[in-house]
């Protein structure tokens, strides 16, 4: 949806968050949580692995540095899980993937918001020495 703004001089064209006009209730549903070393990435998925909603650093308003910190990673993790909680959302499995700061913050942000917790599962990819790895920064 594209919203009129009227400045100054110059009309500028803004699009806006469509709000959905028919919800369907998901008793049930998974979070992925991507924890990297400059982002944390939350999706809310239903059973099937089908998006429902997704948030990020940048989604919540953190620039740059911030984006990496544990309490962005909360902020993130409070934002998805009102939004599964008005889905009708009370049960969920946690899938969490990388070794980044964001980690533990988001689920004790996902466990404080209500909603509750079947099981947590690390599904980090790790390498059973397969292909090399890159070779390393130079600082």
């Amino acid at each position: 949806m594209v919203k009129k703004v009227k400045f100054r001089t110059r009309i500028v064209w803004r699009k806006t968050r469509r709000i959905r006009k028919y919800t369907y209730k998901i008793p049930k549903g998974v979070i992925h949580i991507q924890a990297g070393f400059k982002n944390t990435i939350i999706t809310v998925t239903d059973e099937r692995d089908r998006v429902i909603y997704w948030s990020s650093g940048g989604t919540c308003g953190f620039k740059s540095k911030r984006k990496r910190t544990a309490f962005a990673a909360q902020t993130i993790a409070a934002d998805a899980s009102r939004i599964a909680i008005g889905q009708g959302m009370r049960q969920v499995k946690v899938l969490i993937k990388g070794a980044g700061l964001g980690r533990d913050s988001a689920l004790r942000a996902i466990r404080k918001s209500g909603i509750i917790i079947n099981f947590v599962r690390d599904v980090t990819p790790m390498p059973h020495n397969g292909c090399r790895p890159p070779k390393k920064k130079r600082l």
